[in-house]
């Protein structure tokens, strides 16, 4: 009789346990992944690789933008980023410090805080050269989606751009 009630406390115990037993998150793994995708960013976007760009993004991805909620199908995000980026050439796209990132309890959703300027030229419809220079900052949330960070969502602002004519 004494082995039975010890061993229904003992196999409560083992099941609390074993149901309470949560998977180890190694958090610096975690955020050099989520730096990883934000590098990658910059890469996709001086070298001008769209669909390696766009593939990062979720299939419910939404951007806002001055004002604007958009959310587009994936074939019309690949056309706008493509024009967009025929349309320019970047001189710069650097981090003005590192991004902040920050995760969900469970690991499963992200964010970081990217503050950023980009320099860039494009012939404006003058047939003018023009450099561009712009602060930004955004809030870009990731969710993991079989193993892999996606961008859901990315909020931006801008502080007013200066521009110039060059030759």
């Amino acid at each position: 009789m004494k082995s039975k009630t010890l061993l229904l406390p003992l196999l409560s115990l083992t099941l609390f346990l074993t149901c309470n037993k949560s998977e180890v998150i190694d958090h610096q793994a975690m955020e050099q992944e989520l730096l990883e995708v934000h590098k990658l960013a910059r890469k996709y976007h001086v070298e001008k690789m769209v669909n390696e760009f766009v593939s990062q993004l979720s299939d419910k991805h939404i951007s806002v933008n001055r004002g604007k909620m958009s959310k587009l199908q994936r074939e019309k995000k690949t056309n706008q980023v493509q024009q967009y980026f025929d349309s320019v050439e970047f001189e710069k796209w650097d981090d003005i410090e590192p991004p902040i990132i920050r995760f969900s309890d469970d690991y499963s959703m992200a964010y970081t805080i990217v503050n950023k300027e980009v320099v860039l030229t494009y012939t404006n419809e003058n047939n003018e050269n023009i450099r561009e220079s712009t602060l930004f900052s955004w809030v870009a949330i990731y969710t993991k989606q079989n193993g892999v960070w996606k961008t859901d969502c990315v909020a931006s602002t801008n502080q007013e751009s200066v521009t110039s004519v060059i030759n």
